[in-house]
């Protein structure tokens, strides 16, 4: 019998009322499968029903609803009219979208108009209960495509401000792969790079456990065809697409996974690959998809660019290297060298003289001798002063002001502050570094009398400031050449060099951050 809700009785008050309460307690918060099961109770409540059910088929957008209640229709088969049957039509937005029912009449007989009433206004609210459940759908859906973009607008920005700070590579790949992470929640992320005819693992996040400096061949492995066609490889088998790569990858485990190209200005530099949704189904969504494909272009962006400033880090520091070498060079040159050959000369002729004259000589030979020893002790002090190794910086520092103070005729000054503790020999050898470099530019080329050293040191960052009453150094020239050497020294420990022209003569500040600091022995 299909229910046309024509011809409806009048005398309804009671069951009005209680269609009224149950219309009330639907509008709590029981979601839709706790809306459609209270129905199927009122229906069979109402009519006297054995048997009640909805059935909703599935669209383009919406998956199916089949729900029951009662006694399974058994012999009260929906096809044989004798059993009593209703069905109702359920209308979503002005079209027919399934039906509810009703099978099977207690005590048997059929189902009346009354029933067929109720039934009627049941399905109107089957069909406003689902219309609205499918609107929360959308507004939820779209809510979490905004957060999802939000939150790679986010990782995006967070991962350009590491690139534009100078973080060093591997940092930055970490950084990647933990928001990736938490972009798709995936249970684990990885990022190989490729390198030669391989792509091997660079960084990893999640459940990943992969061997130090693993890699997987490009050629014959899906990573390999994601980089070479740049096209993302959505896999729903890992077990079987990967094989024993999954291993080698550090995820045995893995049922699914996405593995998108990170592609710079059309060169593949390696793969993003995400691996098991963590949600209610462990493969991944179209939108994890898409927001891992757009994560990863600015991912490669990201990678590119540390990559060329490690390359201009590399190239400096290299520089700066081959400029201590030449200094090296000059002062054994001018020093040592020359001072050997004199008394290479003055030996050579001691033979000839009388043995008054030969004494006189040798004696002559031997304090130049010493002088030289005591450059070259100098010379080996500035490439490695055992101070620094056995006492720290304090003491290394005030031998190196003692001795550069003595050779530039300079009045040399420390105010350290720096408390009971060796800071870590990293840091130690940073700042002493860079103090020997800031003394040296004070002697050759400020024209200074006197220099101020101070130090201080708050237990997470170490300050350093050389203060001279000298001119200003020319930062382009040689002067600029030793400004450079610092600056880069000490952004490769994460500090900052600063120097600028003071009423007093010229300042420069060195900012260190120490973690870990040692005590003492």
């Amino acid at each position: 019998m299909e229910a046309s809700g024509e011809n409806i009785p009048n005398d309804r008050e009671e069951n009005l009322e209680r269609l009224l309460e149950l219309g009330r307690a639907l509008t709590s918060d029981v979601g839709l499968s706790g809306i459609l099961d209270s129905i199927l109770v009122a229906a069979r409540g109402f009519t006297g029903a054995k048997h009640a059910g909805i059935r909703i088929p599935d669209d383009e957008s919406h998956p199916s609803e089949f729900v029951t209640s009662g006694t399974p229709p058994g012999d009260h088969d929906p096809a044989a009219p004798d059993t009593g049957f209703v069905r109702a039509p359920i209308r979503i937005e002005d079209r027919p979208r399934g039906s509810i029912f009703i099978v099977g009449k207690e005590g048997g007989g059929m189902f009346d108009d009354d029933d067929v009433w109720i039934l009627h206004l049941l399905a109107e609210w089957v069909a406003i209960a689902i219309h609205d459940d499918r609107l929360l759908q959308d507004v939820e859906g779209k809510r979490a495509d905004l957060e999802r973009a939000a939150l790679g607008a986010e990782a995006s920005s967070e991962i350009a401000f590491a690139v534009g700070s100078g973080t060093e590579l591997g940092k930055i790949l970490d950084l990647i792969a933990q928001r990736a992470l938490e972009l798709v929640s995936a249970a684990a992320v990885l990022i190989l790079l490729r390198e030669g005819s391989e792509l091997r693992i660079a960084a990893h996040a999640g459940d990943a456990d992969p061997e130090a400096g693993s890699s997987i061949p490009i050629d014959g492995s899906i990573p390999g065809l994601a980089l070479m066609v740049r096209e993302t490889q959505h896999i729903k088998d890992v077990p079987s697409a990967l094989q024993t790569a999954a291993s080698q990858l550090g995820i045995p485990h893995a049922q699914t996974a996405l593995i998108v190209p990170m592609v710079f200005r059309g060169t593949s530099l390696g793969v993003l690959t995400a691996v098991d949704h963590t949600g209610a189904d462990v493969d991944f969504y179209d939108a994890d998809e898409l927001a891992l494909r757009t994560f990863a272009a600015s991912a490669a962006t990201a990678v590119y660019t540390a990559r060329t400033v490690e390359k201009h880090r590399l190239r400096d520091s290299l520089s700066a290297a081959e400029d201590e070498r030449k200094r090296w060079a000059r002062d054994l040159h001018d020093g040592p060298l020359q001072g050997l050959g004199a008394i290479k000369l003055a030996l050579s002729g001691i033979i000839w003289v009388d043995p008054q004259a030969r004494r006189a000589a040798i004696d002559g030979a031997r304090e130049l001798l010493d002088l030289e020893i005591a450059g070259l002790r100098e010379i080996i002090a500035d490439l490695r002063p055992a101070a620094l190794d056995e006492l720290g910086l304090e003491p290394a520092v005030r031998t190196l002001a003692a001795r550069v103070g003595r050779q530039g005729g300079l009045d040399v000054t420390l105010n350290f502050d720096l408390g009971d503790e060796r800071l870590p020999a990293e840091t130690e050898n940073v700042a002493y570094r860079i103090m020997q470099e800031a003394l040296t530019n004070v002697v050759r080329h400020s024209n200074a009398g006197a220099v101020l050293i101070t130090a201080d040191f708050d237990g997470n960052r170490l300050w350093l400031r050389v203060a001279d009453d000298g001119e200003e150094l020319d930062q382009d020239g040689d002067g600029g050449l030793g400004l450079k050497g610092m600056k880069e020294r000490a952004a490769l420990a994460g500090g900052e060099v600063t120097a600028e022209h003071t009423d007093e003569g010229f300042l420069v500040t060195l900012e260190l951050p120490v973690a870990g600091q040692a005590s003492w022995p």
